[in-house]
């Protein structure tokens, strides 16, 4: 086990681990770590914890010092730059013509350097833009492509839910979501319904996805016959969070149908299905073609 602190640089950004120096930290407090590209203001998540040897990268770069108010001030100095960059560089991005949008853009702490963040459909020459804005700041200048995600992680926004998206807010990394989450959980496979602002599946897919997967074991599929304490019906909805299935019972003496709704643990099926939405033993359907983007 080592002992670490762990630091954030942006809030709801990834967790990385320092080495403790010799000062105590309290959660949130500004320090100062020393990273690869040099000095940087940080934000303490864990104040010192032990973890797994084989979790951290050595050799650990250490926590050089609790910041002070003259590393606050400079924080505050770089974040009011900021605007007047982002305006003299969207000028310049039009006077060369340059088929990119520029999203955002950081100050290295020690004034070194400026990293601007762009996304574009295709590869861009900015070479001589990268010149004019040399000339222009005075210090080193980074462009730095990024994917639709990490854009709206980014800039943020609400998402449909009507809260911020979870990317913005709380989420360190981007996790693998599929089509198949979706249908797991019983939910229409409408772009529109199951995409986030960045145009793919929303993230939030996949905070439940190990209960629904299980869930989608124990209780019977859409449109299989099973038996019921009133007869054998056909299954035309399941509810997994109740563990509930609705099902159709057909009275032929009166040429009738009714609906039940039965808990799963009063019928008798073939439990194991792989999901809910699928029949027993058949491969899993092709995504279709209008959700295969919404993939990444």
């Amino acid at each position: 086990m080592v002992k670490v602190t762990a630091v954030n640089f942006k809030e709801g950004g990834k967790v990385y681990y320092f080495a403790p120096g010799k000062e105590q930290y309290e959660k949130g407090a500004g320090v100062i770590v020393e990273t690869s590209a040099g000095k940087e203001y940080a934000t303490v998540v864990v104040p010192v914890c032990e973890i797994e040897d084989d979790k951290i990268v050595s050799p650990l770069k250490p926590v050089l010092r609790v910041a002070n108010a003259k590393d606050k001030e400079i924080l505050k100095k770089n974040a009011e730059k900021k605007p007047e960059a982002m305006r003299v560089t969207q000028e310049k991005i039009a006077k060369f013509n340059l088929d990119m949008k520029l999203i955002d853009c950081e100050f290295a702490f020690d004034g070194s350097k400026v990293i601007f963040f762009y996304s574009a459909p295709s590869r861009v020459d900015f070479r001589e833009l990268v010149k004019d804005l040399s000339s222009t700041f005075k210090m080193r200048i980074e462009l730095r492509q990024i994917g639709i995600r990490d854009e709206i992680k980014m800039i943020g926004g609400l998402a449909p839910c009507g809260r911020e998206c979870c990317c913005a807010r709380c989420l360190p990394d981007f996790n693998k979501v599929t089509i198949k989450m979706a249908k797991n959980q019983g939910l229409s496979l409408n772009p529109g319904k199951i995409s986030g602002l960045c145009g793919r599946l929303m993230c939030c897919l996949g905070y439940e996805n190990d209960y629904y997967a299980e869930a989608a074991k124990q209780v019977p599929k859409i449109g299989s016959e099973v038996g019921t304490p009133d007869g054998r019906g056909t299954v035309v909805n399941v509810n997994m969070l109740k563990m509930q299935a609705r099902v159709k019972i057909e009275d032929k003496k009166n040429d009738m149908f009714t609906y039940h709704d039965y808990p799963v643990d009063q019928l008798k099926f073939k439990r194991g299905n792989k999901c809910a939405n699928e029949c027993c033993g058949q491969k899993e359907e092709p995504v279709p073609e209008e959700l295969k983007d919404l993939q990444d």
